[in-house]
């Protein structure tokens, strides 16, 4: 194996255990990592609880030249079946603490974690977020969102770890917040911890909202199905409400939920989601994907994007 993308897995392996000890796993299966259930093995895994930790792991794998991938819920990613050819960080730092108005939480922590905390103190603003899976970390970074509200808008500031394992600490603005992106996107900084600047409510009221959120959210997607939810993103269209278009109203109108791959299906409540049926590969749920995208290019002209992320070779 030649090439600006090679590295040394003996090597490597070596030194990360010289540093971490049987903290550092190799070829660690993926597939009870993710909710799809599928996928193939991680080359090298680690679990990180402490941001000094992953800045020191970052720093000693970028030397190493390994690939990174930082897995939070496993709740929006399909693992090619084929595994990673690199180190899966599993991202486990935990804690919240509360400051007046104020929520400094770890990014390994459950979003649906968070906002009962949030609703428990009587801060309301994380209510959009109910039912939507993944962690915090998760969250902030793919800018999730639902009923026209997003995780930029209540998101103060957050610690990353950049790619060369420095630590510092941004504001809201410099993420550059758009539909389902972020900065991170494209630096491949990590976040560690972030600040939520909330509003006071009432209790009782924010749990009335959330428990509104949950029983539409129930009508739609699945519960204890294999899936990462909904597959992809909807299509900017200012004549819309929220200014899109529903990716899942699209696949709808060409038949999407009549569609399968082996044991990976159109989910018949949401066109948009495709669950494992049980014995799927990712490899059937990829071409499942690839086929509803044709569907929507062919009749409509509009290249879907996914919304879940694609980890290693397809």
């Amino acid at each position: 194996m030649t090439g600006k993308n090679y590295w040394d897995f003996g090597n490597s392996l070596a030194a990360l255990k010289s540093e971490f000890g049987d903290r550092i796993i190799p070829d660690k299966s993926l597939c009870n990592l993710n909710t799809f259930g599928t996928g193939g093995h991680a080359r090298l895994f680690m679990e990180v609880e402490r941001t000094e930790e992953l800045a020191n792991l970052v720093r000693i794998s970028a030397g190493l030249r390994i690939p990174i991938f930082m897995l939070g819920g496993g709740s929006n990613v399909l693992v090619s079946d084929s595994g990673y050819d690199g180190l899966v960080i599993k991202n486990s730092i935990k804690g919240m603490e509360l400051s007046g108005r104020q929520i400094t939480c770890g990014a390994g922590e459950r979003l649906g974690d968070l906002i009962e905390f949030a609703a428990d103190n009587d801060l309301s603003g994380l209510e959009f977020a109910t039912g939507i899976w993944g962690t915090v970390g998760g969250a902030i970074c793919g800018n999730a969102g639902a009923y026209g509200k997003e995780m930029g808008a209540v998101l103060e500031s957050a610690e990353l770890v950049d790619r060369q394992g420095n630590i510092r600490t941004e504001l809201a603005q410099y993420f550059n917040y758009s539909y389902r992106w972020s900065r991170l996107k494209e630096t491949g900084e990590f976040a560690t911890r972030a600040k939520f600047a909330l509003e006071m409510g009432n209790k009782e009221a924010i749990l009335g909202k959330m428990d509104e959120i949950m029983a539409i959210r129930r009508e739609k997607f699945p519960e204890n199905l294999q899936t990462a939810g909904c597959f992809f993103k909807n299509v900017p269209d200012n004549s819309c409400e929220y200014g899109k278009l529903a990716a899942g109203k699209l696949l709808e109108e060409v038949g999407a939920k009549d569609l399968r791959c082996g044991s990976a299906a159109v989910y018949q409540k949401h066109a948009n989601i495709v669950i494992n049926e049980g014995c799927a590969s990712s490899a059937d749920i990829k071409r499942l994907a690839d086929l509803m995208k044709l569907k929507v290019k062919e009749r409509f002209g509009i290249d879907l994007r996914e919304e879940v992320v694609l980890l290693g070779r397809f």
